[in-house]
């Protein structure tokens, strides 16, 4: 397996140091460009061609929303995961609307730094704990929410399962934490996506956020 290819964007050149540290491993990790500048970065990724892009939120010129949203839009296949220094809710929502396939803070240690960079490039979602228990912050806070639902008609078990799939189980976990089987996951699944008018995992997240489902 090739390394995979990492360029870093953020307007501290400490934090690109720290890092571009945390990831010396040839074998696993070569660092193809970094850049203190999201539009520099625009510049120069057609070039490098990263396999994954590690982005900071907040910077002048073009924020980590906007850099993710233009990096989507040209090269669709490359992976981006957010770097910051918080785990806001309304940051994750535009985050996740972006296009971005990961969440992580910047105190992140190596171990986890490396388990974001290898579930994202393997295809996954990674959010960092913190991100995760602000998440199933709002997950737990499902119940003052049931107006919202019933605007798209939603079942009480299709609210369960949205939740489910926030907490990235698949079909078969899902069948069996609701002691259901994996055909009626999916007949719920195709009912969701068909009720929220959103069309991947990225969107419903983001619909569950905007209507409260998930907080």
């Amino acid at each position: 397996m090739s390394a995979i290819k990492i360029y870093i964007v953020d307007d501290h050149q400490m934090l690109i140091d720290g890092l571009k540290a945390l990831m010396n491993d040839p074998a696993q990790f070569k660092i193809v460009g970094e850049s203190q500048s999201g539009k520099k970065a625009l510049e120069e990724i057609p070039n490098l061609k990263p396999d994954i892009l590690l982005t900071d939120i907040n910077m002048p010129e073009m924020d980590g929303i906007e850099l993710t949203k233009e990096v989507k839009k040209m090269f669709p296949n490359i992976k981006i995961i957010a770097l910051s220094m918080f785990g806001e809710r309304a940051t994750i929502s535009d985050m996740l609307e972006a296009g971005v396939n990961g969440y992580i803070l910047k105190n992140t240690g190596k171990e986890e730094l490396v388990a974001a960079l290898t579930k994202v490039h393997g295809g996954g979602m990674y959010f960092s704990d913190e991100v995760s228990a602000e998440m199933m912050k709002a997950i737990s806070q499902n119940q003052r929410t049931k107006e919202e639902d019933k605007k798209v008609n939603l079942t009480a078990r299709e609210a369960e399962i949205i939740q489910l799939i926030a907490q990235e189980l698949s079909n078969a976990m899902i069948a069996d934490k609701l002691f259901i089987s994996e055909r009626t996951v999916e007949t719920h699944r195709k009912n969701i996506f068909r009720k929220t008018e959103t069309k991947s995992i990225v969107g419903l997240i983001k619909w569950a956020f905007e209507n409260k489902i998930i907080q």
